[in-house]
């Protein structure tokens, strides 16, 4: 009983702030997020149609290879549509009066665009002529390094254990952690756009989930406008995707390559150092420790399945004498695909399980996270039977067989 009414009374809290986050004076300008998130996804939606012919005329189209799922050329350089919304969007943002002191007291917005053109830029090319490892490696760099010269990197990071607490970060530590979590989230979009739909799909999840956990220091700090970049750029991030994903979803009528993928890694990464930069521990004590490291767990959220499919790579392929970066038909996707789910429910299953993580990390702000944590294993429970259904399927045909 008394379990059910602190649930009661969590989601009673919810509510209320739901209803005060609506008030202008509450410092969150909800209607005007909702606004440019739009914006980024129409305008996204009707440029995809004239980049899908520019890139067939110019030749950047994906043949079917072997270790491919797709079996017809598609038309690649769909993150030229995907930044064509962002770019309208974010300087929509800049123009609203409830969005400008966003850009007035911060760079994040601006870096965003000037490191998501280069990245787009460098993805444009690999998507038309093919870049080798090492030069797509140091054009990923180079956009980092315009995110830490503008002003977009770490300067805090929360330790729960040992009584360590808030860390604050000296310069050469925040640039080389920034780098380094910038550079493999971009490498964990591309790594993980292997099916139609997927990477715009987990970059429209964890871009909202993002939003969400803005929105929710923005409530706590009072409208701070060091808070509105995380929340600006990933709800443009969300719109986007969310732009492209009708035209990408099984079957894809066009690829949002490598030009598309990194630049929601680096959206990503902007977005959770943003947000992470200047979260306060007098705003939540010292007891709220998910709060404190919704920021670090909202990246692993990001980079969940990708490092998941990545290490089980190479543990497979050591282990069978082959080098752990020998392409093979045996990524996560593909084995869900071998053991019976179709093409659209492998995606709607990766989706389910960043969503549980994303949204279990960013809603501690608003929820009790023993509340939260409790309704996650149950997510977890319903995600993992979904997982295992056609293989529950095949045995009891096995025994009907017997």
């Amino acid at each position: 009983m008394k379990y059910g009414l602190e649930v009661s009374s969590d989601v009673a809290s919810l509510a209320g702030g739901l209803l005060a986050l609506s008030d202008r004076s509450a410092g969150v300008p909800l209607r005007e997020l909702a606004l440019v998130g739009l914006t980024a996804a129409i305008i996204t939606y009707f440029a995809t149609g004239p980049v899908r012919v520019l890139a067939t005329r110019l030749g950047a189209v994906a043949y079917p290879r072997e270790r491919d799922v797709h079996v017809t050329p598609t038309p690649r350089m769909g993150g030229l549509a995907m930044f064509l919304g962002v770019g309208s969007a974010v300087f929509l943002a800049s123009q609203l009066p409830a969005l400008t002191r966003g850009f007035v007291y911060s760079t994040g917005m601006p870096a965003v665009l000037v490191a998501g053109a280069v990245i787009m830029g460098i993805g444009l090319i690999d998507d038309r002529w093919g870049l080798d490892a090492l030069t797509k490696f140091a054009g990923q760099i180079t956009a980092a390094s315009v995110l830490v010269t503008m002003g977009v990197a770490w300067s805090v990071l929360y330790i729960p254990v040992g009584g360590v607490g808030t860390i604050v970060l000296d310069q050469a530590s925040s640039i080389l952690l920034t780098l380094a979590l910038t550079v493999s989230i971009v490498n964990a979009m591309n790594f993980v756009d292997g099916l139609d739909g997927l990477a715009a799909g987990l970059g429209l999840i964890t871009a909202l989930a993002i939003c969400m956990f803005s929105v929710g220091l923005l409530r706590d700090h009072g409208g701070d406008v060091l808070y509105y970049p995380p929340a600006v750029i990933s709800v443009v991030l969300a719109g986007a995707c969310l732009g492209f994903l009708p035209h990408n979803f099984h079957r894809a009528r066009i690829f949002m390559g490598d030009s598309g993928s990194m630049l929601i890694g680096l959206m990503l990464a902007a977005a959770s150092t943003t947000a992470a930069g200047p979260i306060s521990q007098n705003a939540y004590g010292a007891r709220d420790v998910f709060a404190l490291l919704s920021p670090f767990l909202l990246v692993v959220a990001v980079m969940f399945v990708p490092m998941l499919d990545l290490l089980l790579a190479i543990v497979r392929r050591t282990r069978a004498g082959r080098s752990a970066f020998t392409p093979d038909k045996m990524h996560l996707h593909h084995r869900l695909l071998q053991i019976g789910h179709s093409h659209r429910r492998v995606v709607l299953l990766i989706y389910l399980w960043v969503g549980i993580v994303a949204f279990g990390a960013a809603s501690t702000i608003f929820f009790d996270p023993r509340h939260t944590a409790a309704v996650m294993l149950g997510a977890i429970a319903v995600a993992g039977v979904a997982t295992v259904i056609p293989l529950l399927r095949r045995r009891d045909e096995y025994y009907d067989d017997q």
